[in-house]
């Protein structure tokens, strides 16, 4: 049975009060299975998933507004939808169908904060 490996990122992202970080450090799936990857933040603007493999530069996939009520789909990849939940704890989701071995990267949730610095 042939496996694709999903790894994500274990970085932890925090600027002016704003901070982002996933859920789990590792995701495994089955060739053809979804896979949901997860990050807990604390506030944001937007937010923004990125995929990253070996020895290139991150590829951007879908930013989300951090208000969308709607999941929304990555113009690059059919497969790769994002939503906001937000709750007691809010998180952003990248869900992924139909999992291919070319999926396996590193995965990266990002924001935008919703303060800025004054110059």
């Amino acid at each position: 049975m042939l496996h694709s490996a999903i790894l994500f990122s274990a970085f932890a992202y925090a600027a002016y009060g704003n901070e982002i970080k996933p859920t789990k450090l590792e995701e495994f799936a089955d060739e053809g299975s979804s896979v949901k990857l997860s990050c807990n933040y604390s506030s944001a603007f937007t937010l923004y998933w990125y995929r990253q493999y070996p020895g290139s530069a991150p590829e951007f996939i879908v930013f989300i507004p951090d208000g969308a009520k709607q999941p929304q789909e990555s113009n690059v990849d059919s497969r790769f939808t994002a939503k906001v939940t937000k709750n007691k704890e809010s998180h952003v989701d990248l869900e992924i169908s139909s999992a291919l071995i070319s999926d396996s990267a590193m995965y990266y949730c990002a924001l935008e904060p919703t303060v800025t610095r004054n110059t």
